[in-house]
């Protein structure tokens, strides 16, 4: 629900709430569409094929001259102050006239991320998904909830109780907020409920997988599980009994209890009990067709029905074991969620190792905020424990038995492959690839050949960037090894590969960031194992967490000292890299390498005033860098050149940028966000952000890469960044990240093609409405699903490790996800590619006509690589202000959304 509201809401409306960010813009001239859907659809072809002429004649003029990578990069720059012409004094006079924007333009966050995690529950209700799919993305959700509570609820509630709560941008008062995240909270999980008891339960049952409760099995099967019990569960339990000389006891966060009702039959005397079950217990116990009860992960499925039970159901029916004498005359089940967000004042912490393992031990006693409670609990009982727990009855909810549906993960887990998602196997990067050899390629020679563009889960994390870090460790010529760690494995084969690195007596630096929320404990185990290994271990800088994701492999070469380096979107975590979609770049270019030793050192040392030239780095330039290109898109919009901002995040929060955005709509800049998680932008209002589009994606793989994609009119080609930053205060203010520019045209053309495929109509997603709310688009109007993005990927990367070395087009299968969009593109594999790196020319656009009839004007990679295209297939030139479209690149791959216009964007576990 809007804050606000939407009849009559123009830019003209109100007063400001938040000071306005430097984006330069005036309200749509004439030259500016009316709205967003004129922006989008106004020829894009028309426009390529301008564009592409121009840039032929400008080619033509400048023959013969040679640009590097990183006096490409700064180009964009000076060209776009010449077309914007906006100096300093021009963008105050300009910001001085901007009309005010109207208040209430921001989304709350914390609801906005309760949009996000019910976008997670629909997955669950999605009866097209395999059936332990669903039961996943249940458990998901759940566990999603639990963290929220813990952290962002925990927060808002200690603010409230301190009185130093405010009323945030979006013009909620926080007791307001917090009020409407009870609602909606209970709301999701009463349709969680009903979901498992009336869909997801019989559906199991009809696959013989029952999850039942004691009375639902036979007194055979009764009698086993006893002997179950003694054997099993029994020698784990504490009773704890509440009398004068017990109190009352701890309960630990997230633990699933039995609150008891115990009498003595010889007093009649009552008194209140609790049962921890035992967390290393698993959460059902599997009852084959004979009887035979067993652990979940040794059941087979495939001998008949097998029965799930409960363990607390178990627990339940034996409790005289844990009271013999006495009477059980009631017992129900609940479970509490605790604060358990960290603080500590890194200023006061002369060893942070120490202080963090000081406020890990704090965690665990952290104020309640929610209990769940089953929904018999006797009222007495629950009285009880609203005392006891200093809570109130606002944060009771009741729901109905098994509570805490995270323990679906144990019934997702079983073996089942035929309620499952098909398994999918990561291939090689072809760049890194060998034809017909069981050895890995040396990556060096790899990188050095041409940069790597890593996409994860596709492209696999483990014969790449694990690769890249095990030969660096074993290679005698490499010398030092630099790394960020903020979330890794528990056996994680790179801390392995920093300690083997450290036993061969290299300079091996671990920046380890403990604060990692969640995972700190094993942060701590992780340093100190490093440390004791001989590894260089430092935690950061003091006030910031240091989120980039960064590797620097320095090695000497016949030539001199050769640096090689990773920047990634994603953490360097074995597991999560098979789960997360994730973006990274492999690179020797000098200009990144010599910008990710400037980091390195910053966070090592002190080199307070370091510069940086591929590299934006938070929190001094992340921010200014994005407003930069985004008034940059302004300008050249009122100029009257292309412009366009494509976004891939998983938030966006910062209330700056999104001014920005509003400021570029209001020009006539299309915006298109592919956010997945948390976003406070309103899309589609009149004469704020009728021009901004809002689309999330989420899937059997987290979406997880960041990508900032600008037109550049007038630059050499797109302005595209990727890297580790969100568009969330955390990020820009309070955290050291890094984003690093793309300049191989190839690579360029990736991104775009996967940009434009997730904002293609035929891209199932989710589309944000101006209240905030999601509104699914998953279907077309035949009723058939629509193109599942990462399907389609998986789709193109099997084909791909299957064509590596081969020859002829690529040409995707009759009814594949990709088939629509590759059939008018051929790449060839013959061996007469001449692109650096093995890779074939990219060649789009040729020999067919664009969605308006016109004939597709042909861009290309030419024979150095660079990106080029003209009004024909033989026209060469470089691609100025290159709006996107569709390729394939040599590997293969076929470029996303290439045979559709710029067309509307589509909607999206952190």
């Amino acid at each position: 629900m809007l804050p606000f509201p939407l009849q009559g809401l123009t830019c003209h409306d109100g007063v400001m709430n938040a000071t306005p960010v430097a984006a330069s813009a005036a309200p749509p001239t004439s030259a500016a569409p009316a709205s967003g859907n004129a922006a989008r659809t106004a020829s894009p072809v028309a426009t390529v094929r301008a564009a592409a002429h121009k840039a032929s004649t400008a080619k033509t003029a400048t023959k013969g001259t040679k640009t590097t990578k990183a006096s490409a990069q700064k180009k964009p720059a000076k060209t776009g102050a010449k077309t914007g012409g906006t100096g300093t004094a021009a963008k105050r006079q300009t910001r001085a006239a901007l009309p005010p924007l109207p208040p209430g333009r921001f989304g709350d966050r914390e609801l906005s991320w309760l949009n996000f995690n019910q976008r997670v529950l629909e997955l669950a209700e999605d009866h097209h998904l395999p059936l332990l799919e669903r039961v996943r993305f249940c458990s998901i959700f759940s566990s999603n909830l639990d963290e929220f509570f813990m952290v962002r609820v925990a927060g808002l509630k200690r603010r409230i109780d301190a009185g130093m709560a405010v009323t945030g941008p979006s013009g909620m008062a926080p007791r307001h907020v917090l009020g409407e995240i009870a609602r909606r909270a209970h709301e999701l999980t009463a349709r969680q409920a009903r979901l498992f008891v009336k869909d997801i339960k019989p559906a199991l049952a009809a696959e013989r997988i029952n999850i039942v409760e004691w009375d639902d099995l036979d007194p055979s099967e009764h009698e086993r599980l006893g002997k179950y019990f003694r054997k099993h569960i029994f020698p784990v339990l504490t009773p704890l009994a509440v009398d004068p000389s017990h109190p009352f006891p701890y309960i630990s966060g997230l633990s699933l209890n039995l609150a008891l009702i115990v009498r003595d039959p010889a007093t009649g005397k009552s008194r209140f009990a609790r049962v921890k079950v035992p967390e290393m217990l698993p959460r059902f116990i599997a009852v084959d067709q004979k009887g035979k009860p067993r652990q979940p992960a040794a059941a087979n499925l495939h001998k008949g029905t097998t029965s799930f039970v409960p363990i607390e159901a178990v627990i339940a029916h034996f409790l005289e074991y844990l009271f013999p004498g006495t009477v059980i005359d009631e017992y129900s089940t609940f479970r509490v969620t605790r604060n358990e967000d960290i603080e500590v004042e890194e200023d006061d912490a002369e060893n942070l190792l120490k202080a963090m393992e000081k406020e890990l031990l704090r965690r665990r006693f952290g104020p309640p905020i929610r209990l769940e409670v089953a929904k018999d609990m006797p009222s007495n009982v629950l009285k009880l424990l609203l005392k006891e727990l200093h809570m109130h009855s606002q944060e009771v909810y009741e729901l109905p038995e098994p509570l805490d549906y995270r323990g679906l993960d144990v019934i997702a887990d079983l073996d089942r492959p035929d309620l499952c998602y098909p398994p999918f196997v990561p291939t090689t990067h072809p760049q890194l690839a060998e034809v017909e050899s069981a050895m890995p390629r040396d990556i060096f020679a790899a990188i050095r050949t041409r940069d790597v563009l890593l996409h994860h889960p596709y492209d696999s994390f483990s014969t790449s960037v694990q690769q890249l870090l095990a030969q660096a460790a074993a290679d005698p010529k490499v010398l030092a090894i630099k790394q960020t760690l903020y979330r890794t494995s528990g056996d994680s084969p790179i801390i392995d590969s920093l300690i083997d690195a450290a036993h061969a007596g290299k300079q091996v630096l671990a920046l380890v960031e403990l604060k990692a929320r969640f995972d700190e404990e094993a942060n701590i185990t992780w340093a100190r194992k490093l440390e004791q290994a001989g590894v260089h271990v430092v935690y950061g800088l003091v006030g910031l967490k240091t989120h980039c994701k960064l590797m620097l492999v320095v090695r000497q070469e016949t030539q001199g000292l050769q640096h090689y380096c990773h920047v990634g979107t994603g953490n360097y975590n074995p597991k999560t890299a098979r789960q997360y979609e994730d973006l990274g770049l492999l690179t020797c270019d000098p200009a990144v390498c010599q910008d990710v030793a400037r980091l390195f050192n910053q966070l090592s040392g002190y080199a307070p005033n370091s510069s940086f030239d591929r590299l934006v780095v938070a929190p001094t330039s992340i921010r200014t860098g994005l407003l930069s290109r985004i008034e940059r898109e302004i300008a050249n919009r009122r100029a009257g050149l292309d412009a366009w901002i494509k976004i891939k995040v998983n938030s966006v929060v910062d209330e700056t940028t999104i001014d920005a955005l509003y400021r570029a709509s209001q020009a006539g800049v299309p915006v298109d966000l592919v956010v997945r998680g948390i976003c406070a932008l309103r899309p589609g209002i009149p004469g704020l952000s009728e021009n901004i589009r809002v689309r999330s994606i989420l899937g059997r793989f987290l979406e997880h890469a960041r990508v900032y994609a600008f037109a550049n009119a007038g630059g050499e080609q797109p302005d595209i960044l990727i890297g580790s930053a969100d568009l969330m205060h955390r990020n820009l203010d309070r955290r050291v990240e890094a984003l690093v520019s793309i300049t191989d045209p190839a690579h360029i053309i990736e991104l775009l093609d996967m940009l434009n495929l997730s904002l293609d109509p035929g891209t199932a997603t989710w589309h944000q409405l101006p209240d905030g709310t999601y509104e699914p688009h998953r279907f077309g109007p035949d009723g058939e699903p629509l193109r599942d993005i990462q399907e389609a990927y998986m789709d193109r990367q099997h084909r791909r490790g299957h064509r590596v070395g081969g020859s002829g087009p690529y040409q995707p299968a009759a009814g594949s996800p990709m088939s629509e969009l590759g059939g008018r593109w051929s790449v060839p594999l013959d061996g007469s590619e001449r692109v650096p790196g093995g890779m074939a020319a990219a060649e789009f656009g040729t020999g067919g006509s664009s969605p308006d009839g016109s004939p597709m004007p042909a861009l290309s990679l030419d024979d150095a690589g660079a990106l080029s295209g003209g009004p024909g297939p033989s026209s060469a030139g470089s691609a100025r202000g290159w709006t996107g479209g569709s390729a394939r690149s040599g590997s293969g791959e076929t470029a996303s959304a290439a045979s559709v216009p710029a067309a509307p964007t589509a909607p999206a576990k952190n």
